[in-house]
This record gives C-alpha cells, sequence and structure tokens, in this order.
C-alpha cells in the first residue's frame, strides 16, 4: 500500500552495507605498504646497489685475524666469513657478492655510499649513526694495549700506569677514544691513517705503545711483532658494550633486512663457531682498572 516508504528503508539499507564495505575495504595507501617485514627482506631480491647482487665493502689492506691473506673475497678470517655468513641469510651465494675497497674512515663518513654494507672492526656509536646506520652489532669488543718487551709500558698494570708513556692510535677508531677519554695521557696521542703505520712507529720507537682491539693485539703480538707484547685489556665502562656493527647508508631500506640476518647467526650458534674458529687465539688478558 506504501511502496514510496519502502523503496526508501531499502535505499538506507543499502547506504548502510555500501558503507560498511567500504570501510572494511584496504585503503589505496595501506595495500600499497609491504604486509610485513619479511616481504621487504625477500632472500635474494632486495633493493640492492646492483640488482641481483650484494655488495660488501672493507678497506686495503685488510688486515688478519678479520681477513685472510688481505683477499676479503676468500672467505677467511672472521669477517670474511661473517660477512659470506649475513650474505648467506639474505639469500645472496658467494657468487653473488662483490668486494670493494672503502678506507677506514671514509666508510661511516655522511654521504651516500656505494656499497650494500661495509665490514671492517667499525664501533656501534651514537655520534656515527648520525650520518650512517648500524646493523645489530656482530661481535662484542675490548681494546687493548701492545708494547715492546721490557718497555716502561710493558711494566704497566694499571690505566694510571699508562699516562706517562706516548701512546698511539689508528684515526677515527674508538682505540684512539680509549686513549683520549680513558687514559687521558700527558702527552697527545699519536694518530695514525692506518694501523700499519701505528705499528711502524710501535717498532721503530717513536710511541711507546699502541692502542688496538684485542684479537688484532693477539695478532700483531703473535705474527707481526714478536718482540711485542699485550699490556692489558681496558675494563668495560659501563653502559652498552662496544659492538661492531654493519655499516649500511644513513636510512638504508636494508637496514633491517641485514639486522635480522645477524641476529638469526648470533641465535643460531653461527656467529660464535666463526669467532671460535678465526678469533681462538683472542682469549684472556690483564684487565688494565
Amino acid at each position: 500500500m506504501h511502496p514510496a516508504p519502502r523503496a526508501l528503508r531499502r535505499a538506507a539499507v543499502a547506504v548502510v552495507v555500501l558503507a560498511a564495505a567500504v570501510s572494511c575495504a584496504p585503503q589505496p595507501e595501506e595495500a600499497d605498504k609491504p604486509s610485513s617485514a619479511g616481504n621487504a627482506c625477500k632472500k635474494g631480491e632486495l633493493a640492492t646497489r646492483t640488482s641481483g647482487k650484494l655488495t660488501i665493502a672493507t678497506d686495503e689492506p685488510a688486515y688478519e685475524p678479520w681477513f685472510k691473506d688481505d683477499k676479503p673475497a676468500n672467505g677467511k678470517g672472521f669477517e670474511s666469513a661473517v660477512a659470506y655468513a649475513v650474505a648467506e641469510q639474505l639469500g645472496y651465494g658467494k657468487d653473488k657478492v662483490a668486494w670493494q675497497t672503502v678506507p677506514f674512515n671514509k666508510a661511516f663518513a655522511p654521504g651516500e655510499k656505494t656499497f650494500d654494507f661495509d665490514i671492517n672492526q667499525v664501533s656501534v656509536s651514537e655520534e656515527r649513526k648520525k650520518a650512517v646506520d648500524f646493523s645489530s652489532g656482530y661481535y662484542d669488543v675490548r681494546q687493548a694495549v701492545v708494547a715492546l718487551k721490557g718497555s716502561k709500558a710493558a711494566k704497566a698494570k694499571s690505566v694510571a700506569d699508562l699516562k706517562g708513556v706516548k701512546l698511539g692510535a689508528q684515526v677515527g677508531t674508538t682505540s684512539l677514544n680509549y686513549i683520549d677519554d680513558v687514559v687521558k695521557p700527558k702527552q697527545a696521542a699519536a694518530v695514525y691513517a692506518k694501523n700499519d703505520q701505528a705499528k711502524s712507529a710501535l717498532k721503530n720507537g717513536q710511541v711507546d705503545a699502541i692502542v688496538v682491539d684485542l684479537p688484532t693485539a693477539f695478532y700483531i703480538t703473535g705474527a707481526e711483532i714478536t718482540d711485542a707484547t699485550i699490556v692489558g685489556q681496558f675494563a668495560h665502562q659501563g653502559g652498552t658494550p662496544e659492538q661492531f656493527g654493519l655499516v649500511l647508508d644513513k636510512g638504508s631500506a636494508l637496514t633491517s633486512c641485514v639486522s635480522r640476518a645477524v641476529d638469526a647467526l648470533r641465535e643460531d650458534g653461527t656467529l660464535a663457531k666463526i669467532e671460535q674458529q678465526w678469533l681462538s687465539d683472542a682469549v684472556d688478558a690483564p684487565v688494565l682498572k
């Protein structure tokens, strides 16, 4: 009897149903987003510098025990092995990895990078994070002092004993920071562009001791300067332990993927196995307090 009101009611119901359908439908901007980080980290299909390849950088020369025979691509040495393990986690076999030479200081300097990630004993720090991204840490670091046997510096038992000796370290390193911020020596530290120059200065008597990370200290005293000794290692300074991290471009789309790869290698014991294989000599050394 009253068709008009019934038609209006049907129209109203249709509008409500349509509105509900629209509200439940994915919006265009949401549909374009990856549903999870996993999609963005699809193995072998990352947004790398060269499609289908993973470009990894390090300095030259590539020092032992981090690399072997100055050949990063051979898979030997702690960091070479870690680099390939991370690559494998990301879906890139050894044949899909390209190596590139980048000076230590340039790796974490401001500016766009030419690599996907750099591995070169670079300690994670808040200051460096202003210019680059870091992955999760792949190695917990201690700094150590190396001096010639029988020297005044070699007899040091504490940080205070080092204040009166001439110390040296590579520029831009945490080693240099430890000299300046922890030892606070009476003489300014000698600063070198490369660790090789610091080692030469030690052998030539230009410095009394040099500061390097502990595994490097063991290698120097065991294979390079056999009349040198490890005076001791510095105690942890509190807060987050010093760690080496992989360096990526600031805001890199790969950062979360690379961190997830490192975390997986730590969790499944791979990092520990690689450390045992290549850094087993870096055992306890006297702690300088």
